[in-house]
């Protein structure tokens, strides 16, 4: 596949810690409920997972924000469950309650069961859904590809659902340990694959979402979290049509992490707003770019407070390469459109070299 080339690269050249003229700055959740094109086009396919499966309208919402907004990168439109709607367990979507799994798992013989799909096939839509907004982008901004970690799409396979204290599945790992890593090792080789065929696809760099990592012991996220991240990254194509790709590992409040997070090979972390991003870039040094990290809560505020927020966390930052600005989790559905236009030029206005 040949694409246009690359018109504002400085999120790739910021993730690989080079110089930029001005911090790239992009949004978790861009393409959400947020924006009213964006509930129109969800109106227009149905459901939520009909906008996910039908790559013209993935692409058409993965667009939306950009026609807004001066983003350095887009991400594509999907949903961290894809991974287990494709081995069979049957995702789908209960009004107010959140994603549900019409088949669970919860024994050594249900991991068992369970297939590694062929992402080319079970997952094409997200295959083509990738090729296409890379060619409709037209080299404007870089794609990003994502995944869910092993652990976070553990947590609704086990639970069947979203949890607010997973006790399912840390029953598991403590109780037989052996069944929960055959089912991390099973979605890590997954994940490997799916995030692959993205890259080759036209994804320019990927994230791994470890939403809930932030919920195991110190211990037990470096053997059942971190351990499979590790075996992604290990695992993941990092040079594609003649450039590096970059990987960022986002774990949501895993701020205490930081030093074991960045020695696993990865180009970036993503930061929550829950840590300083000063002391985040004193403890990994030079290591790994940052990604991050206002409160997305700050875009409920007045304009005047959302720019002395960026301002505070630039210069948290300091002057040096390496810092994506980001907020530290999803755009929330709440937040007004010209909240996030603030936010955006802001950074763009104040990290000016």
């Amino acid at each position: 596949m040949t694409f246009a080339p690359l018109k504002n690269d400085r999120f790739l050249r910021a993730l690989k810690r080079q110089p930029v003229d001005i911090t790239p700055v992009w949004m978790m959740r861009q393409a959400g409920r947020y924006l009213p094109e964006y509930r129109a086009s969800r109106q227009k396919a149905g459901s939520f997972m009909d906008l996910c499966t039908n790559p013209d309208l993935a692409c058409e919402v993965t667009l939306q924000p950009l026609e807004r907004y001066p983003l350095d990168a887009a991400i594509l439109f999907s949903d961290i469950l894809t991974i287990p709607d494709a081995m069979g367990l049957g995702l789908y979507f209960e009004t107010g309650e959140g994603p549900r799994f019409k088949k669970i798992v919860r024994t050594a013989a249900d991991v068992a069961a369970l297939p590694i799909p062929d992402v080319e096939s079970d997952l094409g839509y997200v295959m083509k859904a990738v090729s296409t907004i890379r060619r409709e982008l037209n080299g404007r901004v870089p794609l990003i590809g994502f995944s869910g970690s092993p652990w976070t799409l553990a947590t609704y396979m086990v639970e069947g659902g979203s949890s607010k204290d997973f006790r399912h599945l840390k029953a598991m790992i403590y109780d037989q340990p052996e069944v929960a890593h055959q089912l991390l090792d099973k979605l890590a080789q997954t994940v490997i694959a799916y995030l692959n065929g993205q890259i080759r696809n036209g994804a320019q760099a990927v994230q791994i979402f470890d939403t809930w990592g932030g919920a195991l012991s110190a211990a037990a996220y470096q053997e059942f979290s971190l351990r499979y991240m590790k075996q992604i990254v290990d695992g993941l194509i990092r040079d594609h049509d003649g450039r590096p790709v970059p990987v960022i590992l986002f774990t949501k409040n895993g701020g205490l992490w930081l030093e074991s997070m960045a020695a696993t090979g990865c180009d970036a972390l993503g930061l929550d707003w829950t840590i300083n991003i000063g002391d985040a870039r004193r403890r990994v040094g030079d290591k790994v770019a940052l990604q991050g990290n206002m409160d997305p809560a700050v875009l409920y505020a007045s304009p005047d407070t959302i720019r002395a927020e960026v301002k505070r966390i630039l210069t948290d930052f300091g002057d040096q390469p390496g810092h994506v600005f980001n907020l530290g989790h999803g755009i929330t559905p709440e937040v007004d459109p010209e909240h996030a236009r603030v936010f955006i030029e802001a950074v763009h206005e104040f990290s000016r070299r």
